[in-house]
């Protein structure tokens, strides 16, 4: 699999066909503080599945974290920060701009000549999620056909673009912030069963006001989200033949094993050991 390595970013090519090219970029860490303003070639639809970043077009940011696709317009420029200490890896899609313009709702995209979206991000569901970690760990190992790639990658995006994994959320900028500073409070340490009162003390809010200001920008509860980020890690991490599954559910803040797989099997509809089946078959 060919692989491009800077000091900070790894960039491995997984797939690339006329209908889509795969890329899963890792990378090592970088400044606290937003670095220089970049701009992508092309059009990229980008899936976090570990760790976490905020990405800035002009005064706009969006925290990326695996309950989202990013969305990177050709010709945009950008910058990214990463407020929360570790790496992160994502999988990032380009498609051809007829396919973008087939797949997405019109209401999403700008009108340039190369087509864009109109917003930085959209949260996933978990099924959406269970397709990332299906299609990296498959084109990975090599056990996947172009094919059947492709096919799971349109499904992905179709599903990812369409309003049953989506939310539109109605609410101000500065509740678009502090909904954004809870996600990067939960990130930095996944395996920490917060309560509301603490949570609403870091971030200086009240319980009560905190639940309904994420509840309206992200479409579901607080406890939810942070629950769907513990399971991406999760998906991220099962594969592992070596890696004991209690431990891992202990490392992620479950309170057993039988809660950890009972979490897994009603987010992704098999437990832990069926997915990493799966993926190693």
């Amino acid at each position: 699999m060919p692989q491009t390595d800077t000091n900070e970013l790894t960039v491995s090519a997984s797939l690339d066909t006329a209908s889509v090219s795969v890329r899963n970029m890792v990378c090592h860490g970088g400044c606290a503080h937003r670095g220089p303003e970049e701009c992508a070639a092309s059009t990229y639809l980008v899936f976090p599945y570990r760790g976490v970043y905020v990405r800035h077009v002009g005064r706009d940011q969006a925290v990326a974290d695996a309950n989202h696709v990013v969305f990177f317009n050709a010709d945009e420029g950008y910058s990214i920060a990463h407020p929360v200490q570790g790496s992160d890896a994502s999988l990032s899609l380009q498609l051809p701009p007829a396919l973008i313009e087939e797949l997405a709702p019109a209401a999403l995209l700008n009108r340039q000549p190369n087509p864009g979206f109109r917003i930085q991000h959209r949260r996933i569901d978990t099924d959406a999620q269970a397709l990332v970690a299906a299609l990296r760990h498959g084109l990975e190992q090599g056990t996947m056909e172009p094919m059947e790639a492709e096919a799971l990658l349109l499904d992905l995006v179709s599903r990812s673009l369409g309003p049953r994994s989506t939310h539109a959320a109605q609410a101000t900028e500065g509740q678009h912030r502090l909904a954004n500073r809870v996600k990067l409070l939960l990130a930095s340490d996944l395996s920490r069963r917060w309560s509301l009162a603490e949570v609403g003390a870091e971030i200086g809010a009240s319980p009560v006001y905190l639940t309904q200001v994420f509840q309206r920008v992200e479409g579901i509860p607080l406890y939810r989200y942070q629950l769907r980020l513990r399971l991406a890690r999760a998906l991220d991490l099962v594969a592992r033949p070596d890696l004991d599954l209690s431990a891992l559910a202990a490392d992620l803040g479950f309170s057993s094993h039988s809660h950890f797989t009972a979490a897994f099997r009603q987010a992704y509809g098999r437990t832990p050991a069926d997915f990493r089946r799966e993926t190693r078959r």
